[in-house]
């Protein structure tokens, strides 16, 4: 059984990587924690508790974190549409639950400290409340067993040429976590998550799955529409849950263990991530992240629509 907290800011993709760990048997979802990113705080926070009532899981608590990144302006994009969840967020059920009134931050900590085993951080929105709880907390890193974070690309990005939206929404977070901090890490990025996009097909069959199929795939069309606009094509990308999926069945991404460095500056490549593949010795060696950068598409289609149906 691997112990969860989920760091996120709903989100389209964020939905799926909610619901795919909040149905899968051998996950002990412990919290979920919200962040400003894809929407306002008040939204991912709101989308996050109504995701848990589509999968029946009020047990679950979920705390608001960081309403902005640590240094920049609030920033956001279109691509999830005005709700957070393409305009469709009427199709989650109200929730029953309020959120935990301990924030983020307590919540994480509170949860770390409580727990006898070692808890997997799955953060898949900025990395302001991740980057906090290392900051302030420095005890809890023994707790944790792993960071898997979605975030990064290093042959590009998709908010701007140079760079992935959860890094480039805060960077000084992000560096924190990426670079300074010494905590097991995974990197999921771009590299790996745009290979592994569906399309009718898939989601077709996850809406005929049942009611949290349904609700899944209804929520994708203007999240589509976007990256047909942006990318030229007409697929669903599911970068969070492939986070989740590596947590369900770690090795499911081929990582690479790399240095990584994260572009702090205000110049185009801001949020950049940036990856050491030179493989030399260096007088200076820094930290090792492991980087997802393959994995086999139709492996991992087949894998999160057999745990979502």
């Amino acid at each position: 059984m691997t112990r969860l907290i989920i760091d996120t800011d709903p989100g389209v993709d964020d939905a799926f990587a909610i619901a795919l760990a909040a149905r899968e048997p051998g996950i002990d979802l412990l919290a979920v924690t919200t962040v400003a990113g894809n929407i306002g705080l008040d939204l991912t926070t709101r989308n996050a508790l109504g995701v848990l009532a589509l999968c029946d899981r009020p047990d679950v608590p979920v705390a608001a974190g960081a309403h902005r990144p640590f240094s920049r302006p609030v920033r956001g994009d279109t691509a999830h549409g005005v709700d957070g969840l393409g305009g469709a967020a009427a199709v989650l059920p109200e929730p029953s639950a309020q959120p935990d009134p301990r924030g983020a931050v307590q919540l994480m900590v509170d949860v770390l400290t409580a727990s006898d085993e070692p808890v997997t951080i799955v953060a898949i929105g900025p990395l302001t409340n991740v980057a906090l709880l290392l900051a302030a907390y420095p005890s809890v890193r023994q707790k944790i067993e792993r960071l898997v974070i979605m975030g990064g690309g290093i042959a590009g990005g998709n908010i701007t040429t140079a760079a992935e939206f959860n890094i480039w929404v805060d960077p000084e977070a992000a560096r924190r976590v990426l670079v300074e901090e010494d905590v097991p890490t995974t990197l999921v990025p771009l590299d790996v998550t745009m290979r592994c996009s569906v399309g009718d097909d898939w989601l077709n069959r996850l809406a005929r799955s049942g009611p949290v199929g349904s609700a899944l795939a209804a929520i994708t069309p203007h999240y589509r529409a976007w990256y047909a606009e942006f990318f030229g094509r007409d697929d669903f990308v599911m970068h969070d849950a492939l986070a989740v999926a590596e947590v369900i069945q770690p090795g499911l991404l081929r990582t690479t263990p790399l240095r990584l460095e994260v572009d702090c500056s205000d110049g185009p490549s801001s949020g950049a991530t940036l990856a050491d593949r030179r493989g030399g010795v260096h007088q200076d060696p820094g930290r090792l992240v492991d980087v997802a950068l393959d994995a086999d598409p139709d492996t991992i289609r087949s894998f999160i629509l057999e745990r979502l149906t």
